[in-house]
C-alpha cells in the first residue's frame, strides 16, 4: 500500500493511544473524544486489512499484528518528524553543495589547516555537503574553469586568468634516496651534485616546463603524476626524488628515507587556495573564508 497524508494522521492516533494504554487516556494528548479514537482506530484497520487491538470493557491490549504496525508506525513517523526537522533547518542557514579538490600527501602535513576548517563549518553549517577529492594540479585548474570544481587547493605552477588565488602556506622539499640506494650509506662530504645528478632521478610530470628545464634530466629518469608514486620509486633504491619533508620525515626517521646534501634543487612550493573569479554562492564563500581563515590564524 501507498502510504497517504491521511494514513500518517491515524499512524498518530494510533501511536498515542498504544502509548497511553487505552482510548480515554489519549483522549487529552489528540484533544479527541473517545468515540472519534475508536473511530480513527477502526479506519485504520480497514485501511490495512489487519486487527490492531482489542478494546472493550476487558481493557486495551495489542494484536501481535497490531505491534506491527506500531513498529512500523514509528518508523514511519520518526523519519519524517527527522526530515522536518532538516527541513527547518534550511531556513535562513547556509546550505548547498561544495565541491572541493586538492593535491595528493597533504594530511601529513601540520601547516595544512583544511581539517580544521571542515570541523568548524561541521559544527557551524551541518547543511553544507562537502564533496573533497584528490586531483592533480592541472586537472584542479581545469575543473575550476570548467564549473566541475568550487574551490581548489594545490601548487599551481601554471596559472590562469579566470582563477583567483590565495597563499594558504609554503611546503618545503629536499631531494631524498632510498636506504636501497648506494647513496644512502655514503658519507656527506663524498656526495656532490655531479654524483647526485650522474643518478636517475623521479620527477613529477606536472611541473611546469620552466622548473623541469632546470633539472639534468638523462635518459634512466622516470615522470609521475602523484606524490605517493613518486615516494614509492625512492623507496625502491633505484632513484633520488624531490619530496616533500613532512611526507620524508617519518620515514627518515626509520631508516628508510636519507635526505641528500645536495641542495640545488630544493626548493619552497607555495600551497595556495584558487576559485574563479566573480561571485561566489553564498555556501562557497563560507566555506572559503573558513579555510582562509584557519591558516590565517595558525600562521598569525
Amino acid at each position: 500500500m501507498k502510504i497517504s497524508g491521511s494514513d500518517l494522521h491515524l499512524f498518530r492516533v494510533f501511536d498515542s493511544v498504544v502509548r497511553h494504554n487505552g482510548l480515554s487516556a489519549a483522549q487529552m494528548e489528540l484533544s479527541l473524544s473517545q468515540p472519534t479514537i475508536s473511530n480513527h482506530l477502526t479506519a485504520l484497520e480497514q485501511r490495512l486489512g489487519v486487527v490492531l487491538c482489542e478494546r472493550g470493557r476487558r481493557g486495551f491490549a495489542l494484536t501481535e499484528k497490531g505491534r506491527i504496525v506500531h513498529q512500523i508506525a514509528l518508523e514511519v513517523l520518526g523519519g519524517l518528524d527527522q526530515q522536518s526537522h532538516r527541513l527547518s533547518q534550511l531556513r535562513g542557514s547556509l546550505a548547498g553543495s561544495v565541491r572541493i579538490a586538492i593535491v595528493d600527501c597533504v594530511a601529513s602535513d601540520v601547516n595544512c589547516r583544511l581539517p580544521e576548517a571542515l570541523a568548524q563549518v561541521a559544527r557551524e553549517a551541518p547543511m553544507i555537503e562537502i564533496a573533497l577529492q584528490i586531483l592533480r594540479p592541472g586537472a584542479i585548474s581545469a575543473a575550476l574553469s570548467s564549473n566541475e570544481l568550487d574551490i581548489g587547493i594545490g601548487s599551481f605552477d601554471n596559472r590562469l586568468g579566470a582563477l583567483h588565488y590565495h597563499p594558504l602556506y609554503r611546503e618545503a622539499h629536499r631531494l631524498y634516496c632510498g636506504a636501497a640506494h648506494p647513496l644512502f650509506a655514503r658519507p656527506d662530504a663524498e656526495i656532490t651534485r655531479d654524483l647526485a645528478y650522474a643518478a636517475p632521478w623521479v620527477h613529477r610530470g606536472y611541473w611546469s616546463g620552466r622548473r623541469q628545464q632546470s633539472f639534468q634530466r638523462i635518459e634512466a629518469d622516470r615522470i609521475v603524476y602523484e606524490i605517493e608514486a613518486q615516494l614509492l620509486l625512492v623507496l625502491s633504491g633505484a632513484y633520488l626524488g624531490l619530496l616533500p619533508e613532512h611526507a620524508a620525515a617519518p620515514m627518515v626517521a626509520a631508516g628508510r628515507l636519507r635526505a641528500l646534501p645536495v641542495h640545488d634543487d630544493d626548493y619552497t612550493a607555495g600551497i595556495e587556495l584558487a576559485t574563479r573569479t566573480g561571485r561566489l554562492s553564498r555556501a562557497v564563500s563560507y566555506l572559503r573564508g573558513q579555510i582562509l581563515g584557519a591558516h590565517e590564524t595558525h600562521s598569525a
